[in-house]
């Protein structure tokens, strides 16, 4: 009877369970970021009611066993919660992608989110790229490079110095994308320029970088030409946690780095903390490089109405550089150093040498430390209504080093420093072992009469930058809603030239001072002054502040219905520039006359959904914006207090057309677009008949970009991820210019040397034949294929290909060239031959006690193609580009790292 029971009862619990097992659903999805599209790794999934649940993988995905009927709850820190009710019926079920909601209050402010484009609601040209694919891909690239594989962009390395790197897109340079942290503007504000050796570290706390092709999205007073790079870093969305790793590769390459966020408490306070350390001997020869970067954050969520985010960061740093004007070679020289000198792999530099010491030695150095702090306020007014400001400061510190010679008393002056010029290597300073003959310049400098003849400067070039940006939205009806705000910053930037080592010589006369003139500088007429022996820290060459204020405002109202969205947008900016100089100048001529400009902006666009898979936008503007600073509102920046009588708004008109398609497995875009610079400003300096020096203003320059670029991401298999991309570019000159001539002085100059009346018919003019000429620097065709493979839950392989085709020469329209009262044609620039490169990286994740580590690695340039990356055409641009007189600079070669991240 007992034994019966026992049978009966085994009988009864194993049919119940076969009836749970049978009645078991699995269910899969992917959890994304609603409005970036990034993965959200390691987000909990639960069974609500049970204490069953998982987390999401390193893309995002989930698997969880669940009854019939089951409720799925997502959570997330940063988002808002979000349940899914599981309808379908099966042994398997695919939820597809999920996406999840930022918390508006918790997660960022509106400066923030102002700047962030959403997909298929956001009408522009998108990319973004998340913080798995920055571990996974960075290996020894500059952070530039991370974005070779986004449709338009194109990335090389320039000279090879550490953060050297130069980023185009869409034909656009540095200097004319804007680049954003959380929102705030970062473009150097007197010629626009980034220099991303200053950003070393922002790579390891992104919370995302996303890129924004031509308009954008980002709601500043004075926008880009070519697209945004908005890097947005983690605050009160950060885990609590942190890392520990450390990293080595190839020439000596070090890195170790720590991270630690406590997540938000119960109290609303937050904080990340990071450090690291990146050293290394560099690639190139004479590029060894050391360089820290920090980064601190912390905010508090007062309560449901306010937070406050306090942020810091910063990446001191000192690195050799070649430089990209005296160090490129042509074909042939590229040869016989690596047949004579013995330095293969194009890794020359022709300013590295030795000092009389046997101490090695380059010019050309760069030290520089640019941290920025700033304070981001978010007050949720009510339910329709909020208001963001961010106030920021920037204060920049270094210099460059290069040289300088007195070209009075000696045959030298600061181009004896050059190792090349315009591709032409030079032998004055060259030992027999093709490095740069340091103890040769020591040794003239000893013997020398008058003191040093060459002597070793340093570029100070230091800034203090301030800025408030505040952005009010609120919501207008339904449908509507309304941003509007100001863009107040102000620069000085202090440039000056010292002496940092008489290399041997005990003094040095100056020869620039020579070129002072006594009507602005009563000191150049006093011997005294003008013979000075000159020592260590004293100043040479040049010594002034610029000064850069900007006033604006902005709007956008957008509108938000079912399946449609759209925009429009307007703003108005003032910028006003001047200078203080006290080395060509006096102190009473020294402050220039203040020059403004009046710019503005409007734009719109619409996106329509047709269904959950496809959708199209388009979007249309016209930008008026200042001419830069150095070379558009002054004639010689560096030098006088001339402005350009000349300079204009430049103006852009920009149009583009899109088309979406995305479901559980495959996301694809296709976009055309078409932009038209116009009035851009660009002025040089010439010699007239009399052997005078002048400036000429060469205007009614316009370019006209036009292109289509495919992206396309495919996920056949859950352990699959296939990427593709293709960017076809039609960019050229789209006018010649014509210039006229002044003097240093801001006189009307004839062609003979004398004043006369602006525009008169004696007035000298330069004619420039440009139209119709390739625009070069960047690759009008690009293509990129990858591949990530999860092998096992541990091990993650991945291969990235890119190609580079119809990649033209830069060329200069230098003032040496110009025909005074002529013509000038300007060649079209030699074609660089079409090339490719192919990454490796792979991840195995594992327990390193009861920690979660990370063992990864990376080759680029797995094949060692070594092609040429950047080229220039010959020095008269009339000439035609052949493979025999343009000058380049080559890839690197194959370089690796492998790197251990342990998470705590």
């Amino acid at each position: 009877m007992r034994k019966s029971l026992i049978q009966f009862l085994l009988m009864a619990v194993l049919s119940a369970y076969t009836a749970v097992a049978w009645s078991q659903t699995t269910v899969r999805g992917q959890l994304v970021d609603a409005e970036t599209g990034e993965p959200l790794v390691g987000a909990a999934v639960m069974v609500e009611g049970t204490t069953q649940g998982s987390v999401t993988d390193i893309d995002g995905y989930f698997k969880q066993s669940v009854a019939s009927n089951a409720t799925l709850l997502f959570k997330y820190v940063g988002y808002k919660d979000l349940k899914e009710k599981v309808k379908q019926k099966g042994a398997s079920v695919n939820l597809g992608i999920i996406r999840m909601t930022p918390d508006a209050v918790m997660l960022k402010d509106v400066v923030i989110t102002s700047s962030v484009a959403v997909a298929r609601k956001t009408p522009v040209a998108l990319s973004t790229v998340d913080p798995v694919f920055i571990e996974e891909k960075l290996g020894t690239q500059e952070f530039p490079e991370l974005l070779k594989s986004t449709p338009g962009v194109h990335a090389n390395k320039q000279g090879g110095g550490f953060g050297d790197s130069e980023i185009y897109m869409r034909g656009f340079d540095n200097s004319n994308i804007a680049m954003m942290v959380n929102g705030v503007p970062m473009n150097e504000m007197e010629h626009g320029g980034v220099y991303w050796s200053n950003w070393a570290g922002l790579s390891d706390v992104a919370r995302s970088i996303q890129t924004q092709r031509g308009l954008g999205a980002s709601k500043v007073s004075a926008p880009s030409v070519g697209g945004t790079i908005n890097i947005v870093t983690r605050n009160l969305d950060a885990k609590k946690g942190g890392f520990l790793s450390y990293g080595m590769g190839n020439d000596g390459m070090n890195k170790i780095l720590f991270s630690i966020s406590s997540g938000i408490s119960k109290s609303g306070w937050a904080f990340t903390l990071m450090g690291g350390k990146n050293w290394g001997d560099g690639y190139i020869q004479g590029t060894d490089f050391e360089g820290y970067n920090w980064f601190a954050s912390i905010s508090k969520r007062i309560n449901d109405e306010h937070q406050l985010t306090l942020t810091a960061f910063g990446a001191p740093q000192e690195h050799g550089q070649r430089s990209s004007s005296y160090g490129g070679l042509t074909l042939a020289d590229w040869k016989m150093v690596e047949t004579v000198y013995g330095v293969k792999d194009h890794k020359y530099n022709p300013t590295f040498g030795y000092r009389s010491n046997g101490e090695a030695y380059n010019s050309y150095r760069n030290k520089y430390h640019k941290p920025q702090i700033s304070l981001n306020h978010q007050w949720q007014i009510n339910s329709k209504s909020s208001l963001s400001t961010s106030l920021y400061v920037s204060l920049g510190r270094g210099s460059g080093f290069s040289g300088q010679g007195n070209t009075e008393f000696s045959p030298y002056s600061y181009s004896s420093w050059r190792g090349a010029y315009k591709g032409t290597l030079y032998d004055t300073f060259r030992r027999s072992d093709g490095t740069f003959d340091y103890a040769a310049i020591e040794e003239i400098n000893r013997t020398s009469q008058y003191g040093s003849a060459m002597v070793a400067a340093r570029s100070n070039n230091s800034h203090d930058w301030y800025g408030l940006l505040s952005t009010y939205t609120t919501k207008i009806g339904q449908n509507f809603d309304f941003y509007g705000g100001v863009d107040y910053r102000y620069y000085k930037g202090v440039h000056r030239n010292e002496i940092s080592d008489l290399f041997g010589g005990s003094y040095y006369l100056d020869s620039e001072r020579g070129n002072v003139d006594p009507k602005n500088n009563i000191h150049a007429s006093d011997p005294n002054w003008r013979y000075q022996k000159l020592g260590v820290g004293d100043v040479v060459f040049r010594d002034y502040d610029g000064f850069v204020m900007q006033e604006g405002g902005f709007f956008q109202l957008e509108y938000n219905k079912n399946r449609l969205s759209a925009f429009v947008a307007g703003s108005l900016s003032n910028t006003g520039y001047w200078r203080y100089d006290r080395f060509y100048y006096d102190k009473e001529h020294a402050k220039s006359d203040v020059v403004n400009f009046l710019g503005f902006t409007a734009k719109g666009g619409a996106n329509y959904n047709f269904n959950d898979n496809h959708n199209v936008f388009a979007n249309v503007g016209y930008i008026s914006r200042a001419p830069k600073y150095s070379y558009g509102a002054f004639m010689t920046a560096d030098k006088s207090n001339v402005l350009n009588k000349e300079a204009v708004n430049e103006k852009v008109f920009s149009a583009e057309l899109g088309y979406g398609f995305r479901n559980s497995w495959i996301t694809a875009n296709l976009n055309l677009y078409y932009t038209r610079w116009m009035d851009k400003t660009m002025t040089k300096s010439v010699t007239l008949d009399n052997q005078q020096n002048g400036n000429i203003n060469m205007a009614g320059l316009a370019a006209l970009h036009k292109g289509a670029e495919l992206d396309v991401k495919v996920r056949p298999f859950r352990w699959l991820e296939l990427t593709g991309m293709v960017s076809l570019g039609d960019w050229k000159w789209d006018s010649d210019a014509t210039g006229y001539v002044y003097d240093e002085m801001g006189n009307a100059m004839t062609k003979a040397g004398t004043v006369t009346t602006p525009g008169a018919e004696d007035h000298a003019k330069a004619v420039v034949k440009m139209n119709g000429v390739r625009v070069g620097g960047s690759a009008q065709t690009t293509a990129a294929v990858g591949a990530n493979v999860n092998i096992t839950k541990a091990l993650r392989v991945g291969a990235d290909w890119t190609y580079y085709g119809r990649n033209y020469a830069y060329y200069a329209v230098d003032g040496t060239i110009l025909s005074v009262g002529k013509e000038t044609a300007v060649a079209e620039p030699w074609k660089i031959p079409a090339a490719s490169q192919l990454d490796m990286n792979a991840s195995y994740r594992f327990k390193f006690g009861k920690l979660d580590a990370v063992l990864s690695g990376n080759v680029n340039n797995l094949l060692n193609y070594q092609y040429i990356s950047k080229a220039w055409n010959p020095s008269s641009a009339s000439a035609v580009a052949t493979s025999d007189n343009v000058y380049v600079f080559y890839s690197f070669g194959r370089t690796y790292n492998i790197r251990l991240k342990v998470n705590f």
